[in-house]
């Protein structure tokens, strides 16, 4: 700071808002005492990657080499990220590349690793499938004995691909139903294996690390209106994460170190939360009503979306959760994943309804990229 600068000064000159700007620096008690020399925390802009064609781009994952994948409308003429007719890229260099379907009318990039593999999902004549592709080829990884569609989620650097698979055409919501029953699996070397559950007929699987260990969801009983905890499967076995409190729980990624993150219900609402050596943290809301944590680095860096009024993303570090900036036009924007580099993608809507994909570069403090 410098003398004559006020907080509304600082946050124009930075293309912030206010709110945006306090909620970084909660150290600031009374905003009209700020001095000369104080530090301030200015949260960091992001870049807009462009989109596919002109229409709506949501991105899903980032990896070390700055690559990044996700879906994008095909059509202008829908509205909605939900709707129409949407296609898996892979955006690089400034580049955002069409990576095609299984032979249906959309497709859904959801992961991608450091050799530049990239798996989802797309419609075939017999349902979703779960597909990876690589080389500029794309291979149908099928399903589970008896299944009729899957999706893929993530894979690592070994090419280990993991999802979940259904014996619905679609995976998770049909007719507006969860779809019954459903297994978490895992893919490797041409073989599709079931993860299993925790109790109940239905589990999926969101992330895998390096190390093969594998985290998601599963639901404890038949009961589909009943709870769901986060899990971690390793070594064959599926281990219950638990809650911070509440009944159900979800895991959405897992770094090299074995920490997960993901969200969980609480006495006070949704919960972003990291969990290491047994035990679950609540990494607070900034405020908001709940907050979700999305993904986490070899850093222990977590990005993630805090829900109020509006959707605003984060960024958790060294125990402090701090908002990342709003990009120029957008009125709310979430995080998806981040890399060893300290660079972050997400989404964000514009005024016009327009959904654009964005990318955060911060750093890292502990030179783990």
């Amino acid at each position: 700071m410098v003398a004559g600068d006020t907080l509304w000064d600082i946050a124009k000159r930075h293309g912030l808002t206010l709110d945006v700007l306090l909620a970084a620096n909660p150290q600031i008690a009374d905003r009209s005492l700020i001095r000369p020399g104080d530090e301030i925390t200015i949260p960091p802009r992001a870049i807009d990657l462009g989109m596919l064609g002109g229409h709506p781009t949501i991105p899903k994952d980032i990896n070390n080499l700055g690559q990044v994948v996700g879906s994008a409308r095909a059509s202008a003429s829908l509205v909605g990220p939900g709707s129409g007719y949407w296609h898996a890229f892979l955006w690089q260099d400034g580049v955002m590349t069409d990576l095609g379907t299984l032979g249906g009318d959309h497709s859904d990039a959801q992961g991608i690793n450091d050799l530049g593999q990239v798996v989802g999902w797309g419609p075939t004549d017999a349902g979703d499938h779960a597909f990876l592709w690589g080389a500029g080829a794309t291979t149908d990884l099928g399903t589970l004995d008896g299944d009729t569609a899957s999706q893929a989620y993530s894979i690592n650097i070994g090419g280990q691909v993991v999802g979940a698979s259904s014996r619905g055409r679609a995976i998770g919501v049909i007719n507006g139903t969860i779809s019954d029953p459903q297994r978490a699996f895992l893919w490797q070397n041409g073989v599709m294996t079931d993860l299993g559950t925790l109790g109940g007929t239905w589990s999926s699987a969101a992330g895998i690390n390096d190390l093969g260990q594998i985290v998601g969801g599963s639901y404890l009983s038949e009961d589909l209106q009943g709870p769901s905890h986060a899990f971690l499967w390793q070594e064959g076995g599926m281990t219950d994460l638990g809650t911070l409190g509440g009944a159900s729980s979800w895991a959405s990624d897992i770094n090299n170190l074995g920490q997960v993150v993901g969200f969980s219900d609480t006495a006070s609402g949704i919960r972003a939360f990291l969990w290491q050596n047994g035990v679950m943290t609540d990494l607070g809301t900034i405020g908001g009503r709940w907050s979700e944590a999305r993904g986490i680095n070899d850093c222990g860096q977590v990005v993630g979306t805090i829900y109020d009024d509006d959707e605003l993303a984060f960024l958790w570090q060294d125990g402090t959760m701090i908002p990342l900036g709003m990009p120029t036009g957008a009125v709310t924007v979430s995080a998806a994943a981040i890399n060893d580099r300290g660079q972050i993608v997400g989404s964000g809507q514009t005024a016009s309804g327009d959904w654009h994909a964005y990318l955060w570069e911060i750093g890292t403090r502990c030179g783990c990229g």
